[in-house]
């Protein structure tokens, strides 16, 4: 790969995974933060912020990994709501395994054996914990990814700039909605 097509790639690469890290980075930070202050009282820290921006960058390399499957292409015609689903869905199986697996790649790096797997899982793995960050996690990409198709939708760049513009009026926002849904149904044909 020649270097400008290399840097090429790399930007792009960069511009995918940024949207999806800066969110979840906020978005796990506050929650340490809340957790923290919630927790102060007992004399007790929960999870530091460097573990949930780590986090959030293994959450959006996972974004990245699930919009290059196919299947996420599924319901791009279908009404929103079945395509943030889906893709919410979709999102949350990946990060699911990824972070399951990562405790599973830790427990044997510190020792573990593939024989002692199922006992780790069962008497050591901490299962409310996992439950609990997993269940913020699927809040947190259903509106991740109400966001994104949404901007979708709207057209490229325009949520931007409904939030950080000049106010828009109500006219300048219906020309671009009623021409995407024309380009969708004539995609369906």
């Amino acid at each position: 790969m020649p270097k400008s097509g290399l840097s090429a790639f790399l930007i792009k690469e960069l511009k995918e995974v940024l949207p999806p890290t800066v969110f979840f980075a906020v978005s796990f930070n506050l929650l340490v933060l809340t957790t923290d202050l919630i927790l102060a009282d007992y004399l007790r820290t929960f999870a530091s912020f460097l573990v949930a921006t780590t986090t959030a960058l293994v959450v959006g390399k996972s974004v990245l990994v699930a919009d290059a499957l196919p299947l996420l292409r599924r319901f791009n015609t279908a009404p929103m709501i079945q395509t943030v689903l889906f893709k919410t869905s979709i999102y949350w199986a990946v990060v699911f395994l990824v972070r399951f697996l990562e405790k599973l790649v830790e427990y044997l790096i510190h020792g573990g054996t593939l024989s002692g797997i199922p006992e780790y899982v069962t008497a050591h793995f901490t299962w409310h914990r996992f439950a609990a960050i997993q269940i913020w996690i699927f809040v947190l990409f259903l509106v991740y990814t109400s966001i994104v198709e949404l901007n979708a939708v709207l057209g490229g760049g325009r949520l931007g700039k409904i939030f950080f513009a000049t106010r828009l009026t109500e006219s300048n926002l219906t020309a671009p909605v009623a021409d995407t849904r024309t380009r969708r149904a004539q995609r369906k044909t």
